[in-house]
């Protein structure tokens, strides 16, 4: 699996930023059959920082029901918290 294929996207959300603010840790959504070794791999060689950790949280898909009837399916995806050594940052989070 090529790295451009490994990271789907970074995800913006208020508990991301203040992750990011405090301890210096970027949120990206991944390729389900993606591993910690694979997504550390992708984002040092993307974006040229040192990873010191990567924790991998998978969230499971969720029926919608509306009055008891099932109405659709909100669609499951895998989430990577991705730990930055001290002093690097990835510069296309800065002022989100």
């Amino acid at each position: 699996m090529d790295s451009t294929q490994i990271l789907i996207k970074p995800l913006i959300s208020e508990k991301a930023t203040l992750l990011k603010d405090a301890y210096n840790k970027v949120v990206f959504i991944v390729h389900p059959d993606a591993n910690k070794y694979q997504i550390k791999k992708a984002v040092e060689s993307l974006f040229n920082v040192k990873v010191e950790k990567v924790s991998i949280v998978r969230q499971k898909p969720v029926l919608r029901k509306r009055f008891g009837r099932v109405v659709g399916k909100k669609s499951g995806y895998k989430k990577a918290y991705v730990s930055l050594s001290a002093g690097d940052k990835i510069e296309f989070f800065e002022g989100v």
